[in-house]
């Protein structure tokens, strides 16, 4: 387990400048050149393409995360949700592509710093590993000071970018525009899988979803309005440099946008251009660091990783050895051959996407209790349905040499799984619960829903009262239909054992109390009481019947009872406790979840979850 919790500083304008930052970068500032050779003007539609299935992940994993705002993000979810193995190859994915996409930022960059005289002369692969251990150094120091940086850098970039738009619609050529698609529609799907990648910072957030401060509201908005302003960019750039260039300049270009600027900003225009393009690879690699080291600390965590990485650092609260790893990792790759690497990344981030989908759909139909986001995914199953199927296509139009390198990513990563993590894994997982009853086996218990609900607390920093310890010792019990007086008998057995009275005593004060008035609040609540003489007594026993229990003529069917017995010196934190037990019965989705619940710990997990006001 890991000696401190990470800490929670990120804000809504920390998570829009990461994933604003980790998208605008290479998918901006490279990719568009290559893509034009590719497919030609119709590049600008299969950037749109792109932006609409990169939206279907993102509100499926958005949803995912608002219930589950755990360090490792699309891993974590998709492990809760299909599985240690295919949560272990997600894992393991992720943070290979994530560091390669910040690798390759770092190379951008290098370049781009042969314009300064000075280190003209200097290796690229050696600024760029330079560079690397500057960024390592700032992320060992904490999110909030890369995030801070993060907001800075993206500001700069932001304004540099709405300069080339401005100054370069005018001028674009509706004849560079034609022919539109002279490889054909199919090109146009085929390139957007190749350009997929320019998307993949979006889903990087959600890798320090544990460290936001308020994850239920900032998540949702910032990945949102990220994927708005970064899909309008990604147009409107993409638009005016194909627009203003000469196709054959344009497919040989490696700095399409400094390139375009050139032709009608000047010089000036390049030299902006060219500090904006070192300014998106400065906020891709600091964004991929800060991401990608998140996912071995959360294989780690669940044991699927050596237990050194879930190390966290007494001063920063960071997990430096999973970030020392990523560093180290990074370092390596900037020796490698990335041209492959990246257009694998890019399929990767698609099979990210499907698994998510898939996620959605699986966890939904475990009708699990305490899986509570705070954001659902419209249009469900379809939009879900529909990204899967869109995904799918675009993979197989990429070719051949994509597809085989994921699968050899799959195949490793299901080997450290096989051979590491199967050994160390006990953990639930929501396809256990789905596959339980369809081969009449009872696969689960109650442990994800523990989990779950443990996570529900912490994301809403729900800080425990009385009534929760009272609900967490109570007896809950699911019981048949029977009489009142049955009943009040049975309760009396119950609460005997917790008051050290006679069961005879106890059932015959509430049967007493039940005489002097009905204590049935609604058609379908009940809360019989007894004051008893002895001094500091305060117990409850919830009920579930199903099929109801007569109390009266307005109330002949009461499904939830909850028995209270109170000494006379305990009457205030009685009214208290009718209190919440009123304002839980009142909310809309109660009933829904009472009748739903599968077990008795399920029932008291509806009532911890509960929203009320704590005291």
């Amino acid at each position: 387990m890991p000696e401190k919790r990470l800490q929670k500083t990120l804000t809504f304008i920390d998570i829009f400048a990461v994933a604003t930052g980790a998208m605008v970068s290479s998918g901006l500032f490279v990719l568009p050149g290559i893509a034009f050779a590719r497919g030609g003007p119709s590049v600008i539609i299969s950037y749109l393409l792109a932006g609409i299935l990169s939206a279907i992940g993102m509100l499926s994993i958005t949803e995912l995360v608002t219930a589950m705002p755990k360090a490792g993000g699309d891993y974590f979810v998709i492990n809760r949700s299909l599985g240690p193995a295919v949560g272990t190859i997600s894992g393991l994915i992720s943070w290979f592509s994530l560091s390669l996409k910040g690798s390759f930022a770092l190379v951008g960059m290098a370049a781009f710093t042969q314009l300064i005289p000075l280190l003209k002369e200097w290796d690229i692969t050696i600024i760029a590993v330079i560079l690397c251990l500057a960024f390592l150094a700032l992320n060992f120091k904490g999110v909030k000071e890369a995030g801070r940086t993060q907001v800075l850098l993206v500001m700069g970039l932001l304004i540099l970018l709405l300069i080339y738009i401005v100054q370069g619609l005018p001028r674009i050529e509706a004849t560079a525009l034609e022919p539109f698609a002279p490889e054909g529609l199919g090109s146009i799907f085929s390139t957007a899988g190749f350009v997929f990648v320019a998307y993949g910072g979006l889903l990087s957030i959600v890798s320090v979803a544990e460290e936001v401060k308020n994850p239920s509201r900032d998540i949702p908005r910032g990945m949102i309005a990220s994927l708005l302003v970064v899909s309008l960019l990604y147009s409107l750039v993409v638009l005016v440099t194909v627009g203003v260039m000469d196709a054959s300049s344009l497919s040989e270009s490696l700095t399409p946008i400094s390139d375009g600027a050139s032709v009608f900003m000047g010089r000036w225009g390049r030299i902006l251009l060219s500090i904006g393009a070192v300014l998106a690879f400065i906020s891709t690699a600091n964004a991929g660091i800060m991401s990608a080291s998140r996912y071995p600390y959360a294989l780690s965590v669940d044991s699927l990783l050596p237990p050194f990485l879930t190390r966290i650092h007494q001063k920063f609260h960071t997990p430096f050895m999973a970030i020392f790893m990523t560093g180290i990792f990074m370092i390596v790759s900037l020796f490698l051959e990335l041209d492959v690497l990246v257009q694998a990344a890019s399929t990767v981030l698609i099979l990210m996407n499907i698994l998510v989908c898939l996620s959605v759909i699986i966890i939904r139909q475990t009708n699990l209790q305490n899986y509570r986001p705070t954001f659902k995914s419209p249009f469900y199953p379809w939009i879900q349905i529909i990204g899967v199927i869109g995904f799918i296509y675009v993979i197989f139009s990429m070719g051949a040499l994509a597809i085989l390198m994921s699968i050899g990513l799959i195949i490793v990563g299901f080997c450290i799984y096989w051979f590491y993590g199967r050994l160390n894994y006990d953990r639930e997982y929501a396809l256990m619960h789905l596959l339980g009853p369809m081969l009449q086996k009872d696969f689960a218990s109650n442990s994800l829903e523990t989990e779950l609900k443990e996570i529900v607390r912490e994301r809403d920093q729900v800080i425990k009262d009385r009534f929760d310890h009272l609900i967490e010792d109570a007896v809950i019990i699911d019981i048949d239909p029977m009489s009142l007086e049955e009943f009040f008998e049975l309760a009396g057995t119950k609460l005997s054992h917790k008051t050290n009275l006679p069961a005879s005593k106890l059932s015959q004060a509430l049967i007493e109390r039940e005489k002097v008035d009905h204590t049935a609040i609604s058609p379908h609540v009940a809360i019989p009481h007894a004051i008893l003489e002895e001094e500091g007594i305060f117990q409850i026993m919830i009920a579930r019947c199903k099929e109801g229990i007569y109390f009266s003529e307005d109330s002949p069917s009461v499904t939830c009872i909850f028995v209270c017995l109170t000494s006379k010196d305990e009457r205030n934190f009685y009214l208290r406790t009718l209190s919440s037990v009123a304002q839980i019965v009142s909310h809309k989705d109660f009933f829904k979840r009472w009748e739903a619940a599968r077990n008795t710990e399920i029932l008291r997990d509806v009532l911890l979850l509960a929203q009320r006001p704590r005291v």
